[in-house]
């Protein structure tokens, strides 16, 4: 089997927590780059399942018009808070997710030298997403909020949008720090689901891998005495289906999060008229008026896109790290 991260590995703490986060951020990066566009279009699907009247009929003719009304530099519009977003997420994915399949080891009496079952890979997955979408949730809603902007705003005024400092601080004045975590229930529910889903499928998939090829090498079944490095196409591979299962399993918590963000930009005579307080839209209760307005088809808005894009995002993010990984071992 393929050595976990951390087992089998003579570095010092130190040293595996620099290299996770080294080559977690150096993946995120990568990844975010090739993916933006296909983020912003979901983003944009998502914010207009409240609308009274859809701006979208679909990925593609959002593609399309964002192109046509603003050019590449629209289609990357927000990319500065993605791209510190996805090195913060991959960083502290890697680096908690490694820590905690050694901590469960720890607690269930097993030799560190050992492959976890995948429960606890399952566990320990669940635990590292927690954490990360307290770290995500800033870096998203100002993410989110950049990604509408032109929606609202003629094309004459694009060059005095805002930048996401400007966002931040803006959304620090009007709400507070608190403010800044808006949406978060949604954010939780997605990464702590979907990162379980995440590295399970991975380290599930890569598993029939290596049997798979240690079978028709040998003809018999792979030993677990030592680890198995995966070679670049089974990672790539791996890494493509558990980007399908990250959005698959709990799509509709990201599609109300990206809602509840963009509300203020989107709809702001809901949000509240000057003067008056402006009324807390909670998670549950975005999701029924969500659930009203187009039923489950709203909820799952932007989700073939979101799917289509995960997979050579995440094979990329796998590919990069896997391979790191080997060459800095």
């Amino acid at each position: 089997m393929e050595a976990p991260p951390n087992a089998l590995n003579r570095d010092s703490p130190t040293v595996r927590a620099v290299k996770d986060i080294t080559f977690g951020s150096i993946a995120g990066m990568v990844s975010k780059v090739f993916e933006h566009p296909f983020d912003l279009t979901k983003v944009r699907l998502q914010s207009q399942v409240l609308d009274s009247s859809a701006r979208f009929s679909g990925p593609l003719d959002c593609l399309k018009k964002t192109w046509h009304n603003e050019g590449i530099r629209g289609l990357y519009r927000g990319l500065p808070a993605p791209i510190v977003g996805a090195m913060a997420e991959n960083a502290s994915l890697f680096l908690v997710y490694g820590e905690l399949q050694n901590v469960i080891l720890r607690v269930s009496g097993r030799p560190l030298s050992e492959d976890p079952t995948m429960p606890q890979l399952a566990l320990a997955a669940a635990g590292a997403g927690m954490f990360t979408s307290f770290l995500l949730t800033p870096i998203e809603l100002v993410k989110c909020k950049m990604q509408v902007q032109m929606l609202v705003t003629p094309t004459s005024a694009a060059a005095e949008l805002p930048g996401p400092i400007s966002v931040l601080v803006s959304v620090i004045r009007s709400s507070g720090l608190r403010g800044l975590w808006r949406g978060h229930t949604g954010t939780l529910i997605r990464e702590t689901g979907g990162t379980a889903a995440w590295f399970s499928t991975k380290e599930f998939v890569a598993r029939l891998l290596i049997a798979r090829r240690q079978r028709k090498h040998d003809g018999s079944l792979p030993s677990p005495s030592g680890p198995v490095q995966l070679h670049p196409w089974e990672s790539a591979v791996s890494g493509a289906c558990a980007g399908a299962s990250f959005n698959l399993a709990l799509f509709p918590a990201d599609t109300v999060k990206s809602a509840m963000q963009t509300e203020e930009e989107l709809r702001p005579t809901k949000a509240g008229a000057e003067g008056k307080p402006i009324p807390k839209a909670t998670f549950f209760g975005t999701a029924k008026e969500m659930y009203r307005a187009q039923g489950i088809r709203g909820l799952y808005a932007g989700c073939g896109i979101t799917v289509a894009r995960s997979i050579p995002s995440s094979a990329i993010i796998f590919l990069i790290y896997d391979g790191l990984s080997k060459r800095f071992a």
